[in-house]
């Protein structure tokens, strides 16, 4: 009886431990660092680069040779097994990937690293082509995971062609003429007509503010401002100096007039629109060190001013689906767009990877598609996505607005003129709202209640078609045969038309996406078989298009609102000679819709997309990705973060676009290669009647890369300014000059002048205004010159510093002035107002300069 009792004691001891050992993970997993680095960019002479992943234990245990996976997440491909031997990787779904090791594994002792090498099936250009958010999930605890001590990228010094060398810098910055401040146009965008005179306005606090009855609230926003550069409160005066804002209507709906001589200033507009404009330009008239600290006095110079826009739409498009940015960043983007006189700001706020919008009448939109984590069947929250991690205290992967929220963003925005347009991504890029109403279904099914279970469900639970979207998704497209899906898509609407309205903000259009659906879709839904059977206008998969953007239309319609999308909304699919293709679809062509162009990539065949659409007859708005996209890379190097797909973008292809002939400016493909001019033979010109279509331009910055306020402010800026003078400013000189010569002359002359008054006026007052912006300092441009380094910078008037012992440049290093001997290694990096540095050039004697 006493052997039983000990061995049942021994059995109860051992299945205890055992429940133990289930329920905790074996190791710590905040004792491992994990590194990636690239070890052969041309792996096998071919176009695929061999990197690896190093995992170090700093533990005092060993780290298990099996038992668990890493999950990662990356926009590439990989081969399945790794070259090491040792694993096996493994996509799960989007971006979502994992390595799983294998026999040849081997335990890592404490202080020892372990190193997986594998394939991946494109060579690495920049750092963002790392993996990302690596982190462990234990087999024996699934539904966890743990994030590693640290993640780091290795630096990488690249030798593939076209890339972008302090040396190529240089050669690129010689052009750029240094041009005195005094000399230096005060207004940015270029207004029509400018003219300035000598003489200066000085301000006080004590200054006679009149203002028209029309203008009170842009009056208050004016004093507000002005307080802040004075450190002050206005002391109205009736004697002395005089600010006066006054009513004319003869000036267009956005025009205005702003005329200063030494005794006053006075701002002429129609609309309160013209008049914040007037103000706007008054704002840029102050020169940057106002801005550092408050001042008693303020020196303006005397102009003459008569303006308004080219383009009635001046847009930015600001991705917050895939990774989120905070209320307070998007009221700090709407106050400098506010400045530049940009007009519009569409909010991209539903995605796959995240809906960021509380939508009261459907929670789990937020509840399940605003929350990243680790996650195999999104049944709660969304998988980790974009480097996010698995939990959900990323704040780039975990967020949304509220309704308050949005709210306050739309009352501010509509303050500064600024209308906000909301994008519901759909039938593609819908991930999140559809795992979102699977978890309602089976929230309601679980209750009882199958009929509310089904109202807003948006897929065909028995569909067995087989796809995969650009971003590597199988199951992120809404089912548009379903009539749930259009309950769905008008309490969405009605929910964002009372946010409006209660903000008493306009609510013109509402983006619903149209990009990017895969092929394959609905192919095996029963509800689409369903439909087509009763629907003899519906041939194939490819007439859903038409059927489900014609319902949403008539849903915005009775509400008043147009609809909008990307160019695919307007677009018929056919074929041609046996091969898919598209034309102008003429269905829509009398529904007001609004077309957002991005495709014109250079190479891919559909360079004059947006000029068709425009001929065809549809309103459209350029988002050309060849120079109007904030997210792609500025030049091919390792330290220059974005994608790069679609071409790169430093901020001149923004300054030289060509809303009206942007062939003629091309100069490079989306590989930064010279460009074969003759792919432009056959494509469409722009018509006279095309043009009239063109109701403007939005730069675009989407979100795969952008983690945090400081990278979306590295991404947007300075080129924001290039955006809006293109889309305020008229045609200049040098884009309608038919002699090439000549119009490249023209060209350098006004980039110089632009890039001076960045480098003077704008950027020095961005380093303080609004507490300042986190905009992009270019790196150096540095070249061996008989023994010497030489220097430049792409901004005149930025600071570059130097150090010669091996330690990068800081606010306190030596300012360059002249050339430096060229002995061992010699670093540069420029510097804004606020002693921010860039990127940094490294020059080596035994070498040509490097990144």
């Amino acid at each position: 009886m006493r052997s039983l009792l000990i061995l049942s004691l021994v059995l109860l001891t051992t299945i205890k431990s055992f429940a133990l050992k289930a329920d905790e993970p074996r190791f710590n997993a905040s004792k491992l660092t994990i590194s990636w680095e690239v070890v052969d960019n041309n792996y096998q002479n071919k176009q695929m680069a061999l990197t690896a992943i190093t995992i170090t234990n700093t533990d005092k245990t060993a780290f298990p040779a099996t038992g668990w996976k890493i999950y990662f997440n990356s926009s590439r491909n990989f081969l399945v097994n790794a070259t090491s031997g040792n694993a096996k990787i493994e996509q799960v779904n989007g971006d979502l990937y994992s390595f799983t090791p294998n026999d040849k594994f081997t335990a890592i002792k404490p202080g020892e690293s372990a190193r997986i090498e594998y394939v991946c099936e494109s060579t690495v250009v920049n750092f963002t082509d790392a993996i990302e958010g690596p982190y462990l999930v234990w087999d024996t605890e699934p539904n966890k995971g743990y994030s590693p001590l640290d993640f780091i990228i290795k630096s990488y010094k690249p030798a593939y062609q076209g890339l972008i060398t302090p040396e190529v810098i240089y050669n690129q910055n010689k052009i750029i003429q240094d041009i005195p401040a005094k000399q230096l146009q005060k207004i940015i965008p270029t207004p029509l007509n400018y003219q300035e005179n000598s003489g200066n306005f000085v301000i006080t606090n004590a200054v006679n503010i009149v203002s028209d009855p029309l203008f009170e609230k842009e009056k208050a926003y004016f004093i507000t401002g002005l307080e802040k550069l004075l450190g002050s409160k206005i002391k109205s005066t009736a004697s002395g100096k005089k600010i006066i804002f006054k009513k004319v209507d003869s000036l267009g709906a956005e025009a205005y007039k702003l005329f200063i001589t030494p005794e006053a200033m006075t701002i002429s507009a129609s609309t309160t629109a013209g008049l914040f404009y007037g103000i706007q330009s008054f704002k840029t008239a102050v020169s940057g060190e106002y801005w550092a600290n408050p001042q008693a006095k303020i020196s303006v110079p005397c102009l003459n001013v008569t303006d308004e826009p080219r383009f009635p739409y001046r847009a930015v498009m600001l991705d917050v689906a895939r990774n989120f940015q905070s209320k307070q960043q998007v009221l700090k983007l709407i106050n400098l767009m506010a400045v530049y006189k940009l007009n519009t700001l569409h909010m991209h706020i539903t995605d796959d990877e995240g809906w960021r919008i509380e939508i009261p009448s459907l929670p789990e939109l937020t509840a399940v598609g605003s929350k990243r984590g680790h996650t195999l069947n999104s049944k709660g929250f969304l998988p980790a996505s974009h480097g996010s991690g698995p939990d959900f205290g990323n704040a780039a992967g975990t967020g949304f607005y509220t309704k308050a929220d949005y709210i306050e963003i739309l009352k501010y925005a509509t303050a500064r003129h600024i209308t906000v347009i909301p994008e519901i991504e759909t039938p593609g890029h819908a991930r999140a709202s559809i795992k979102a109403m699977d978890a309602r279904y089976d929230r309601l099914l679980a209750a009882g209640d199958k009929a509310g279970a089904s109202r807003y469900l948006l897929r065909d639970l028995n569909d067995k078609s087989e796809y995969r979207s650009v971003q590597y998704w199988n199951d992120n497209v809404i089912d548009v045969s379903l009539p749930s899906t259009y309950t769905y898509v008008e309490t969405v609407v009605n929910d964002l038309a009372a946010m409006y309205k209660e903000a008493g903000a306009p609510l013109p259009a509402i983006h619903f996406g149209g990009d990017e659906v895969p092929p394959h879709v609905w192919e095996k839904s029963p509800a689409y078989l369903a439909l087509k059977a009763t629907h003899p206008e519906i041939k194939s998969t490819g007439d859903l298009w038409y059927y489900f953007y014609g319902r949403v239309n008539d849903i915005l319609k009775k509400r008043n609102i147009k609809l909008a999308g990307w160019e695919e909304m307007a677009l018929r699919k056919t074929t041609l000679d046996g091969k898919s293709a598209y034309v102008v679809n003429p269905q829509f062509l009398n529904e007001n819709m609004q077309v957002d162009v991005w495709n014109n990539v250079l190479g891919d065949g559909q360079e004059d997309l947006a000029y068709k659409l425009a001929n065809g007859g549809y309103k459209v708005v350029l988002t050309c990705v060849t120079n109007l996209y904030f997210d792609m890379a500025n030049y091919k190097s390792f330290d220059e973060p974005g994608y790069y797909w679609g071409a790169y973008l430093g901020i001149d292809k923004f300054f030289s676009f060509i809303p009206y002939d942007y062939f003629k400016n091309a100069d490079v493909d989306k590989n930064g290669q010279p460009i074969n001019r003759s792919l432009f033979i056959g494509k469409q010109r722009l018509t006279d009647y095309g043009k009239e279509n063109i109701i403007g331009l939005q730069g675009a910055l989407w979100a795969e890369t952008v983690k945090s306020a400081e990278r979306m402010e590295y991404m947007m800026f300075p080129k924001l300014i290039g955006l809006a003078e293109r889309a305020w400013a008229k045609d200049p000189s040098w884009a309608t000059e038919r002699d090439t010569a000549k119009a490249r002359e023209l060209y350098n002359q006004d980039w110089s002048k632009f890039l001076n008054i960045l480098g003077k006026r704008e950027l020095p007052r961005l380093a303080y205004y609004n507490s300042g912006y986190s905009f992009r300092i270019p790196k150096p441009g540095v070249i061996l010159q008989d023994g010497k380094y030489v220097s430049n910078i792409q901004f005149p008037g930025m600071i570059i510093r130097y150090t010669t012992d091996g330690t990068e440049p800081n606010a306190n290093s030596k300012i360059y002035q002249g050339p430096v001997n060229a002995t061992g290694v010699v670093k540069f990096r420029a510097f804004d107002a606020k002693g921010h540095g860039g990127n940094v050039a490294e020059a080596d004697v035994n070498d040509k300069p490097v990144i």
